[in-house]
């Protein structure tokens, strides 16, 4: 849908890298809890996600399903206008309002809900007005044509927030000369890549 599938096959005459991107893709954590405060996801909340217990019974490793928990925590949005949740209009996860995330935070002993997933032109945006739920875009100029700033959070020993800005990279910049890619992705690699990736991911996870 966005020409990552189409760029690759353009770069390495092959689809391994966009199939192993994929492979990695889904051993990614669902989400993380800093200082047993701040929750970060991807997108937002979910109806069927009432405690952080329920997000440490999701089984992680599969791909993105069309509906349930592992869905909404993924494609959620936060929406001013709404106060429950509703259908969202992406077709996935729900739109869920200020009320949501109040009532989320309270039961868990949360602080916040820091997520991404929507386009904010600053970088960053505190989405209710009682800054319970805080966007974080990290992609610059977003489809090189939206003109944003994107942003990356800090948090310091005290959890106050430091946003470091940055705006995209001129065109000449961008260009990488092609005999300075690294062949990690030839065909005869895909394998042993393969096992690479899956000693790093059970290291991190500490099953190693």
């Amino acid at each position: 849908v966005y020409g990552l599938y189409d760029e690759v096959n353009r770069k390495y005459g092959h689809s391994n890298p966009w199939r192993m991107m994929l492979e990695v893709f889904n051993y990614m954590p669902i989400a993380a809890l800093i200082e047993g405060v701040i929750l970060c996801v991807h997108g937002g909340l979910s109806p069927y996600v009432v405690s952080l217990d329920h997000i440490r019974t999701i089984d992680r490793v599969c791909e993105i399903p069309q509906q349930g928990p592992l869905c909404d925590l993924t494609w959620s949005d936060p929406e001013q206008k709404v106060e429950e949740f509703e259908t969202s209009p992406r077709g996935s996860g729900y739109l869920f309002g200020q009320k949501v995330a109040e009532q989320f935070l309270h039961v868990n002993g949360l602080t916040q809900v820091v997520r991404s997933h929507q386009l904010v032109q600053r970088g960053y945006e505190y989405v209710f007005p009682d800054k319970s739920v805080l966007t974080v875009w990290s992609a610059p100029n977003y489809c090189y044509r939206c003109g944003n700033v994107a942003s990356v959070l800090n948090l310091t020993e005290n959890l106050g927030k430091v946003f470091d800005l940055f705006a995209s990279v001129s065109d000449c910049s961008k260009a990488v000369p092609y005999k300075n890619i690294v062949p990690y992705f030839l065909q005869s690699n895909y394998e042993q890549w393969i096992d690479q990736v899956h000693a790093l991911i059970l290291l991190i996870w500490g099953f190693g």
